[in-house]
């Protein structure tokens, strides 16, 4: 039904402007009981809380004028996952078994390459955006992203990376992954905001809200994040690390990640990340 309803809405893209962005979301519905299929207690954005309730994980297309949703799969939770007997009594098939969110949604992505719909940059919020392997996942597929992450990220401050492995002594095994040591260290996203210049911050508009322009102060880095990469042999790309920090916030309140290229504007960052709320509208 998705397909053909993708099929009859690429008419409405191709006169808003084209398909800019692919965004993945969590879709909630709460629930009093605990027999409907897939359903626990789970973090519900709808309801901005943990409760009892059932989650899909949705891929939608989506540009500035319009979205459209293309895939969307119920959320199988581990306790379901491994409770024979619930399975059985709610007909979950036995074939299903328990996948992430962001892995769930890669293999939307995936299927909906293979059937051949147009790339767009891919949104998503924190909780597919902090998954590495997610973001890894997109690169390998040949797509963009400008995907949410906590303050916790580990990063590398511009201009800094991990050491090369060590000089090979001659004997053993040759040494093959990163190094640091007390003085190149990785920090946290949020510490590395915190310490920026006030020149480094900017008051972006991105959207005419209801009331008024919506805008914020928003500060941007090229930076490699450090998440493991003590296992790797060659350090992480270089990234867009995208801060927001109202004025009006005692420390930054959103941090993103970027593979958009090195040359494009502040404005046009700011812009794309925010494009993740079309399918809220």
């Amino acid at each position: 039904m998705l397909d053909k309803v993708r099929e009859l809405g690429a008419s409405a893209f191709e006169s808003s402007g084209g398909l800019e962005a692919w965004i993945v979301d969590d879709s909630g519905f709460q629930k009093k009981g605990a027999h409907s299929v897939r359903v626990a207690r789970q973090y519900c954005g709808r309801l901005g809380k943990t409760d009892n309730c059932q989650i899909a994980v949705t891929l939608s297309l989506a540009n500035h004028h319009v979205s459209l949703p293309i895939a969307y799969r119920l959320y199988l939770p581990e306790i379901w996952a491994d409770d024979a007997g619930r399975r059985a009594k709610a007909h979950v098939p036995e074939n299903v078994e328990f996948r992430t969110k962001p892995r769930i949604a890669l293999s939307q992505i995936e299927a909906a390459l293979a059937a051949g719909v147009a790339k767009g940059v891919v949104l998503a919020d924190a909780g597919y955006g902090s998954d590495g392997a997610f973001r890894a996942g997109l690169t390998r597929l040949g797509l963009t992203y400008a995907v949410g992450v906590q303050s916790t990220l580990s990063v590398w401050p511009p201009g800094q990376q991990p050491l090369p492995p060590d000089v090979w002594s001659g004997r053993g095994r040759k040494p093959s992954l990163l190094r640091r040591d007390a003085d190149q260290r990785s920090v946290s996203a949020k510490e590395l905001a915190i310490g920026l210049p006030a020149e480094a911050w900017r008051n972006v508009e991105w959207r005419e809200g209801s009331n008024q322009t919506l805008s914020s102060r928003f500060a941007a880095l090229r930076i490699r994040p450090a998440s493991r990469d003590w296992r790797c042999a060659e350090p992480h790309p270089l990234e867009w690390l995208i801060v927001e920090w109202p004025e009006s916030e005692p420390a930054p309140t959103k941090y993103w990640l970027s593979t958009l290229p090195e040359d494009i504007p502040l404005e046009a960052l700011v812009d794309t990340v925010k494009l993740r709320w079309r399918t809220r509208l």
